[in-house]
């Protein structure tokens, strides 16, 4: 273990007191909020060091829920959901109460089952300007709002776009039931083909046109 500051070393590990859940740099830990009744705050451990009397400290790079960032909870924010921030802090190694796993947002999609302990990050967070990283998402539906994971969608055959059963005029029960789904606009268009190619049920008869000789 290399020595750091005189009095301190660092540690690779550091096992979670009461449990046999064992930390180390890189991962992601809930710590104990000062008030009981708030959620337990998420960072990400990035040093794990002890000092001369034997008191372990972790540096951390805290993660931020929707609530307490600039702006606020918005619709598209899934429950989830997390910003990685700017914000380090030193916490002593014994406010941490358990592990979590924050996923990337593409693998957090691909989860069959969500656990207590699974959340994701899409965006970096800049704690003093509220910026975030990347500042444009891809939107989707009528709304165009960004996918929240929380939320069924259905996709349309024709554009490939992602719709909210709401915004499209269909309840989450019919939506899971439809098999093959068309939004209003591809509707439409799907319609006006139909009608274009239609094939006539009676043949085109071809008006008779009675010729006459020229009188000469």
């Amino acid at each position: 273990m290399a020595k750091t500051k005189p009095g301190k070393k660092d540690l690779d590990s550091y096992t979670i007191r009461g449990t046999n859940k064992v930390v180390r740099a890189g991962d992601c830990v809930l710590m104990r909020p000062a008030d009981s009744d708030k959620l337990p705050y998420v960072a990400r451990v990035e040093k794990i060091e002890a000092d001369h009397r034997g008191s372990v400290r972790v540096r951390v790079r805290w993660y931020y829920r929707p609530e307490d960032a600039i702006g606020g909870r918005r619709r598209f924010h899934g429950s989830k959901e997390l910003f990685l921030s700017d914000h380090y802090d030193v916490q002593s190694a014994h406010t941490i109460e358990g592990k979590c796993v924050v996923h990337s947002f593409k693998n957090y999609t691909k989860l069959e089952n969500v656990g207590s302990e699974d959340y994701f990050s899409r965006f970096e967070y800049k704690a003093v300007t509220g910026g975030f990283t990347p500042d444009h998402v891809a939107v989707y539906c009528k709304c165009e709002m960004p996918y929240n994971p929380d939320d069924l969608m259905v996709q349309c055959e024709g554009c490939r776009d992602w719709f909210h059963p709401s915004c499209m005029g269909m309840t989450l029960e019919q939506a899971k039931k439809i098999e093959d789904f068309l939004c209003s606009d591809c509707s439409a268009d799907d319609d006006a083909k139909r009608s274009l190619n239609a094939f006539p049920i009676s043949p085109l008869s071809e008006p008779k046109v009675e010729s006459k000789r020229r009188k000469r």
